[in-house]
């Protein structure tokens, strides 16, 4: 029987250190949680982890509370299915995306009582993000499998103000 070694001789030990160390501009991650009532804990715990490690520390109260409203929202909205967290910076902005799979009504009446219901859900977010000069909103998740798709971008200086007004 062959080592595992010989099996992946590529591969390296868990603790090596890291060549180049994560950037801002690497800040790339996904994650699928469960629709459950720990996914908003989980899901703050891995975006601090992530934007630490990425030199973003300035960002992450901001960061953290919209993602933990956006996790909510579709835990809420969305329960016993997996909700899809996008984390990305580019160019100077933090972008998050949250997929559930709660269908876009198609009966006006439905549509408009759901999207009432997301927009009060969503109020806390708004402040946050409307506090850190950037932009949210939710609609089709324009996936195979339907859903919604919620997002929210903060400006790096917006963020980073966030906590600290009148820097």
């Amino acid at each position: 029987m062959p080592t595992p070694t010989a099996l992946c001789p590529i591969a390296a030990p868990a603790d090596a250190p890291l060549t180049d160390p994560p950037t801002p501009d690497t800040l790339s991650y996904s994650l699928t949680l469960p629709a459950a009532p720990q996914s908003p804990a989980i899901a703050r715990a891995a975006t601090r982890t992530i934007l630490r490690a990425h030199g973003l520390p300035d960002m992450t109260d901001a960061a953290v509370q919209v993602v933990a409203e956006l996790t909510a929202c579709a835990y809420r909205l969305t329960p016993a299915t997996d909700l899809y967290l996008s984390l990305r910076y580019r160019d100077g902005t933090l972008r998050v995306v949250l997929y559930d799979t709660h269908p876009r009504h198609t009966h006006p009446r439905l549509a408009t009582a759901c999207d009432t219901r997301r927009r009060a859900a969503l109020r806390v977010l708004a402040c946050v993000v409307k506090a850190c000069a950037g932009d949210w909103g939710y609609g089709d998740a324009r996936e195979p499998t339907g859903g919604t798709r919620m997002w929210a971008v903060l400006p790096r200086g917006g963020a980073h103000t966030y906590t600290r007004p009148g820097v």
